[in-house]
């Protein structure tokens, strides 16, 4: 027997840019649309409605059929009201009750979730972390954020703030990253990696650069990734312990370089965590590729539908 509602619709909101889609069985895109997000929250949900109403008809797709709208957008936010708390990539998203405007306009039960949060949903339905209970996703993209599923459901903490381990610091006198000197973002992230290898050699490159000219033997660029992986895996290590996960799955940069960060990464987990919470984990790259964001807004769809979150 067919579902009555097997469509989903997934809200991937970015300081740049927007992008609507629309999806059927928890897996196939049917269609997508992108925007820029400019003029603020109320041209943004205008705009999301109207492209909603275009996916919709297009595809031939009733509002009755369609289960839940999942937005996935940077914190901080208020995932049990449906707030967007002032994030620092959407200047003027003040207290933003994006549920409650999109569910007004849509007719759609809609979920909200933080984007790290959102992506750990993701890969564990879909991607790397799927068919595992204890599951730690960190982004290592611009910063360095972390989503839990623990005990199998997704873990926020008291106020939405679970898992913001860019802001544990991991040395004491390290590169910035999150507001603090020797943070694990600011060895773990692609802003973090760009410091690093400014200060050794006075250019100012990207992460992807940098990567590839680790990739290409360049001296200054290995020793910037060598340090990075030291302290991916002294933080993994830390998860490791506190955790005793089955899974850590790295998106991003990581994802894209694995074989720049493995051995060393590997080399300290050895070294610093407890040797039965490490033989039950692996470090694994994402799996979802260019799909995360998309899929990432899926899977706050599918979580809220299933009830499956909680503290």
């Amino acid at each position: 027997m067919k579902p009555e509602k097997p469509y989903a619709l997934a809200l991937d909101i970015g300081g740049t840019k927007t992008a609507v889609s629309l999806w059927k069985d928890g897996r196939d895109l049917i269609k997508k649309r992108s925007f820029p997000t400019e003029g603020g929250p109320d041209a943004v949900m205008t705009k999301t409605v109207e492209i909603v109403d275009g996916l919709c008809g297009e595809a031939s797709v009733g509002r009755p059929a369609v289960s839940a709208l999942g937005i996935s957008c940077g914190g901080p936010l208020d995932s049990v009201r449906g707030l967007v708390l002032s994030p620092p990539n959407l200047p003027g998203w003040d207290e933003v009750p994006v549920t409650v405007m999109l569910g007004e306009k849509t007719g759609v039960p809609c979920f909200l979730e933080n984007d790290a949060n959102a992506c750990a949903l993701a890969e564990w339905y879909w991607g790397a972390g799927r068919g595992y209970t204890n599951m730690v996703f960190l982004t290592f993209g611009t910063g360095f954020g972390c989503g839990l599923i623990l005990d199998g459901r997704l873990y926020r903490g008291a106020c939405d703030l679970a898992g913001e381990v860019g802001h544990i610091r991991i040395a004491e006198n390290g590169p910035p990253g999150y507001g603090k000197r020797g943070s694990w973002e600011g060895y773990c992230s692609g802003g973090g990696i760009s410091r690093m290898y400014a200060e050794l050699t006075g250019r100012t490159e990207t992460g992807k650069y940098i990567c590839e000219a680790a990739e290409r033997g360049e001296a200054e660029a290995v020793e910037v990734i060598e340090k990075s992986a030291f302290h991916l895996g002294r933080g993994l290590a830390i998860l490791i312990d506190i955790l005793n996960p089955q899974r850590i799955v790295i998106g991003s940069i990581f994802a894209r370089s694995e074989a720049l960060f493995r051995k060393t990464m590997e080399e300290v987990i050895a070294r610093e965590a407890l040797a039965a919470s490490r033989e039950h984990c692996t470090v694994a790259p994402a799996q979802l590729g260019e799909l995360l964001g998309d899929m990432a807004a899926l899977g706050v769809a599918l979580n809220g539908v299933r009830g499956t979150s909680g503290n």
